[in-house]
């Protein structure tokens, strides 16, 4: 087999050694494995080493965190390849750290190794506070639901009243009840804004049994909640001045139906802005798995499920789905209601929201704004298969039909 790289590396990272191999066929030629410690000055002398071998390319598994910092020591000096584990897995019974090292440098050597993709640094800074910001949104609605349990332990039915028991009414309602108050018409006359009209409903679900016990945890959630809000509130500049380079294309994916500016901010902060990393919009659906999986045996498909790839940005894309098939006579709401009627709703909002991404691959590309191909684009496009099929319709009623030209 041809050899693409003759000098090169295979790493295999742990969390507190990396076992390196350098494989060298051009002269001098030979073949070294040694370990190093992952701290900054381990990494240091790690790329001192390869250095000195003239070595062009590097590869290394992306093993949870512990690859990161490796790449960061190394990438200005070589050509990295970060490999996907499940890609390069070796044969069964023959797993070392030195086997899998000398079998990453092979690979590479050999150029077996497709790379995977790694954003520049400003795209993974914004991509980790996108990230934590979802995250602390769990923990604020993780909280809400301890809230509404221990008011359903104290019998008050709160949540059956109020669509939302940390808006203003809820909120107000819950800080007397913290503060001691237990009556229900006091609490219910805390409502405010349309709460207002349900105030018998409210007085007769506050009637309930609260302990200081069910005090003491209600002031720990809260203020657990104000905590978290906060934290929220700085990330949220913390994006804003992340976003302010590329603040043109996330007003660009605002013009898809369904995707507001905070389902912009986390597309970009999962993809970047260069689209020349992914050959078309295919590739990109395919990286993100939302594309139906091979699985092919005996000339028989076995599953159409999608791969498992880019959970933070196929959630995102999945909840953009739902707004978009809502907007009526629009090219996504009638690609949705044509895939649902032959496949179902669950594989018809994917496939919407794999529009959804393509068509913001297109656009970060060309940099122009969302064109809607409109409701009847597939009507259009298919007029003899819609013909045929309402012949065929009207055949299957007893009527006999001849179409012709208007």
């Amino acid at each position: 087999m041809q050899i693409l790289y003759p000098r090169c590396a295979g790493l295999d990272v742990h969390k507190d050694i990396i076992v390196a191999c350098v494989r060298c066929v051009s002269a001098p030629k030979h073949h070294e494995v040694r370990s190093f410690a992952s701290t900054t000055t381990g990494l240091l002398a790690l790329s001192d080493w390869l250095a000195g071998h003239s070595c062009t390319h590097v590869a290394m598994e992306a093993t949870g965190v512990y690859w990161k910092p490796v790449w960061h020591v190394l990438e200005d000096h070589f050509e990295l390849v970060l490999a996907n584990a499940q890609h390069i897995r070796n044969v069964p019974g023959r797993k070392t750290d030195v086997n899998d090292a000398t079998w990453i440098a092979d690979l590479v050597a050999h150029g077996l190794i497709r790379s995977s993709f790694v954003p520049p640094t400003a795209t993974q800074e914004l991509r980790d506070l996108t990230r934590t910001r979802k995250q602390l949104v769990r923990e604020i609605s993780q909280h809400s639901l301890r809230i509404q349990k221990i008011l359903e332990d104290a019998n008050l039915k709160l949540a059956s009243v109020l669509s939302n028991v940390l808006g203003c009414s809820g909120r107000a309602i819950l800080a007397a009840l913290v503060a001691g108050e237990d009556d229900p018409e006091h609490l219910a006359a805390l409502a405010q804004g349309s709460a207002r009209k349900k105030t018998s409903e409210l007085r007769e679900a506050l009637r309930g049994h609260v302990t200081a016990h069910h005090r003491t945890l209600l002031r720990l959630h809260l203020n657990l909640i104000a905590a978290l809000e906060r934290t929220r509130a700085d990330l949220d500049v913390a994006v804003g001045e992340a976003l302010a380079p590329i603040r043109q294309h996330v007003s660009l994916l605002t013009t898809i139906p369904g995707v507001s500016e905070l389902t912009a901010q986390v597309i970009l902060a999962e993809i970047g802005t260069d689209m020349t990393r992914f050959i078309d919009a295919g590739h990109l659906v395919s990286w993100a798995g939302m594309c139906p999986r091979n699985d092919e045996s005996a000339g028989k498909r076995r599953s159409t499920r999608v791969r498992k790839g880019a959970p933070w940005l196929k959630t995102a894309l999945v909840t953009a789905a739902w707004v978009a098939v809502r907007v009526a006579h629009s090219y996504l709401h009638a690609r949705f209601l044509r895939i649902k009627a032959r496949r179902g709703a669950k594989k018809a909002i994917l496939a919407v929201a794999a529009s959804i991404l393509t068509s913001a691959w297109h656009m970060l590309r060309d940099g122009v704004e969302y064109a809607d191909l409109g409701a009847a684009y597939f009507s259009q496009r298919d007029a003899g298969q819609t013909i045929l099929r309402l012949v065929k319709r009207l055949t299957a009623h007893g009527y006999s039909v001849q179409p012709s030209a208007a």
